[in-house]
């Protein structure tokens, strides 16, 4: 590496994962690149098999499902060589700080290792983007249309600044078509028709039915789990806890047998 003096090895790593939950949900990929301090490198990437059902909506973003991780080594089978590859080196990740490390340490815990990473430093790649390159609407402006920002945060400066930016981003990036704009609001919203709710803790499956996107439950149908007592248990649950009304009412409706239906 030309610009890291390194003490001791660099091991940067990166999870693909059953969901977004860094206390629940499972590694079903693990990538590791070790540099030692003389710049020799070593490199495993590993299919892990995460003992559930892989969401579909997880399977989108990465596209592992579950016929490629079935005949995979589970995590815990694994530790040894986890540990192997971690043992004694700082680390580094992109996002890796809020997901990545926790869900990892996480997965560890289960699996009964007694890796300790106290001392070790953590170099997080977006963090530093983060900090380094504003991503703000004065950071666009200035980008985009060269110009400095006067009256940030005025409404009426930020409007105008964002109409500047969005005529500068359609003319800059020849992906972006200007004259059509059924394909500029598709570009803006990939997700648009995904998710049953606004707040995105149910999604369509393939067959049309609504499913959970979170939790215990994450990848069950509301049908499905309304059949059983462990899923009417978690919807009353649900209708008890922080959930936006939309959510709430779509789960009493569920309870009474009436389940959402695909326009």
């Amino acid at each position: 590496m030309r610009n890291l003096s390194l003490q001791r090895p660099l091991v940067a790593f990166d999870l693909e994962t059953t969901g977004t939950d860094v206390d629940k949900d499972r590694i079903v990929q693990i990538g590791v690149i070790r540099v030692a301090p003389d710049g020799n490198r070593r490199s495993w990437n590993q299919l892990v098999n995460p003992e559930r059902p892989i969401p579909p909506e997880a399977s989108a973003v990465h596209g592992i499902r579950d016929a490629d991780v079935k005949d995979q080594p589970t995590f815990a089978q694994l530790r040894g060589e986890v540990e192997s590859w971690f043992a004694g080196a700082d680390l580094a990740g992109y996002n890796s700080t809020r997901f990545d490390l926790p869900l990892l340490l996480n997965e560890l815990k289960r699996a009964g290792s007694t890796l300790t990473l106290q001392g070790v430093r953590h170099f997080d790649a977006m963090s530093i983007f983060h900090q380094m390159e504003r991503r703000d609407l004065t950071a666009a402006y200035r980008f985009y249309c060269d110009k400095e920002l006067v009256g940030a945060h005025d409404a009426l400066a930020d409007v105008t600044a964002t109409l500047d930016v969005l005529d500068a981003q359609v003319g800059r990036y020849a992906e972006l078509d200007g004259r059509d704009l059924d394909a500029l609001h598709r570009f803006c919203n990939p997700d648009e028709g995904r998710f049953v709710d606004r707040s995105r803790k149910l999604a369509w499956n393939d067959q049309g039915e609504a499913v959970f996107t979170f939790g215990k439950h994450n990848g069950k149908s509301l049908q499905q789990a309304s059949l059983d007592p462990s899923g009417r248990s978690y919807m009353d649950w649900i209708l008890g806890a922080d959930f936006s009304d939309e959510v709430k009412a779509i789960i009493r409706e569920a309870l009474a047998g009436r389940f959402p239906q695909r326009g």
